[in-house]
């Protein structure tokens, strides 16, 4: 069964029921999932959740929709890595990356999917929509297929080719849009409206597809044998995830999974091209101004937030900070974080890496904290951002050298390569 009592205007406080709504009719402010905390608390424990599902259902209760008859790949229960390299490169101490690109299609959309599909079962609809910038395309277009839904998904036209050629190959309608994704967007409002039968996860179906986020706090509190860590870094597109993250900590505390009141620093992470957030905070200004993309990170590069007053009033209140990070250092952040912790990310989770860095290095990010930076994206969807003017050419992303097929060769190689470096950290 599901706790769920309604729904809630985040800013006039009115309450709906929970029927596939995503703005208020009174203020148009954005709705919320309202719980009965109270039932849930008698009805989760630690032990329930370790015999639960090794998905984010273990954490149904919690959940806006049903586990039996959910729409599931298996999402969830990803690696939290402790990365000691990486802490040691940042001069951190206890630094773990939670490593979201190891579900089914590669990203943490999968969680926001896997709810919004299975509470638009629930509602009767049985067309999957979205508005992406790629990982949301792939995950609507999966999940769809695994449901047995019609799927229809609207992206940039300049999308990576790797993210395209992961969405057309489940069967379902895959249209590009000449245009940002902000472009992408507004049609898929209209589209929303013209045709009332179609859950669009993130536009109609917001509401209830939001909430998915909140189990990379949930999962990440019980890998650390629940406990809430002091601070996390989270890269920010429309700042729904970050929200929920900080939101999901404070949850656990209130029904009794968690034995004391989290304080956990939130932190976001942005691109320079695209970092409307960002700005407003560096500015202290509570005006989020909207930006035209300008970015390799397109998974993040939402120029119109539309929870950016949330995540910045999140962040403020936390006590974090705001990393904005050019395209440049986001490659170095991908490298960085590959070299390190042999883990490849997409370029948003270059942008993390690269904001945590800065963070650290700016003091915001304390070497006595117990971190946990959030890395949403596989690497294998944006290989072109290494090969491109933005990485410096193939430095570091193709072969290190080519030779002819003898050994003498190879040692000829070898002695370049290891002068080639000896080189290099001179200039270091």
């Amino acid at each position: 069964m599901t706790y769920v009592q309604g729904l809630v205007c985040r800013e006039c406080g009115r309450r709906r029921p929970a029927e596939a709504l995503h703005s208020c009719e009174w203020c148009f402010g954005p709705l919320e999932v309202v719980y009965d905390y109270e039932a849930i608390a008698r009805a989760v424990s630690r032990e329930a959740i370790a015999r639960g599902p090794r998905s984010i259902w273990r954490y149904a209760p919690l959940l806006p929709a049903e586990e039996a008859g959910a729409v599931s790949l298996g999402a969830g229960l990803t690696p939290l890595v402790r990365a000691e390299r990486l802490a040691a490169e940042l001069g951190l101490g206890e630094l773990w990356i939670k490593n979201d690109a190891l579900n089914p299609t590669g990203s943490f959309k999968d969680r926001v999917v896997s709810v919004a599909l299975s509470r638009a079962r629930e509602l009767g609809f049985e067309v999957a929509a979205c508005a992406s910038t790629g990982n949301l395309a792939n995950s609507v277009a999966a999940h769809a297929a695994r449901a047995g839904m019609r799927s229809v998904v609207c992206i940039p036209a300049d999308l990576e080719p790797a993210k395209i050629a992961a969405s057309a190959v489940y069967g379902g309608t895959v249209i590009a849009v000449e245009g940002n994704y902000d472009a992408v967007n507004r049609l898929c409002g209209e589209l929303a409206g013209e045709h009332p039968d179609w859950a669009l996860v993130n536009v109609n179906l917001r509401t209830y597809y939001a909430e998915g986020s909140r189990t990379l706090a949930f999962e990440v509190a019980e890998q650390l044998g629940w406990r809430a860590p002091d601070h996390v870094v989270v890269p920010v597109g429309s700042g729904s995830q970050l929200t929920r993250i900080a939101r999901g900590f404070e949850e656990l505390h209130t029904v009794g999974l968690l034995d004391e009141e989290p304080e956990v620093r939130v932190s976001g992470a942005q691109a320079a091209g695209c970092s409307p957030v960002a700005t407003a905070f560096a500015e202290r200004s509570d005006d989020i101004r909207p930006v035209r993309p300008a970015t390799i990170a397109k998974s993040i590069a939402i120029g119109d937030p539309a929870d950016g007053p949330y995540a910045l009033e999140v962040v403020r209140r936390s006590g974090g900070g705001f990393g904005s990070v050019t395209d440049e250092e986001v490659v170095e952040g991908i490298r960085l974080l590959a070299r390190t912790e042999g883990i490849l990310t997409e370029t948003a989770g270059g942008v993390t890496i690269a904001s945590l860095a800065q963070l650290a290095s700016a003091g915001v990010v304390g070497s006595g904290e117990r971190v946990v930076a959030y890395v949403t994206g596989n690497g294998l969807k944006t290989l072109d951002a290494l090969s491109g003017s933005a990485a410096g050419g193939m430095r570091g992303a193709g072969p290190s050298a080519t030779i002819e097929p003898s050994l003498a060769a190879f040692e000829v190689a070898l002695e370049q390569l290891a002068g080639a470096r000896e080189l290099e950290g001179a200039r270091r």
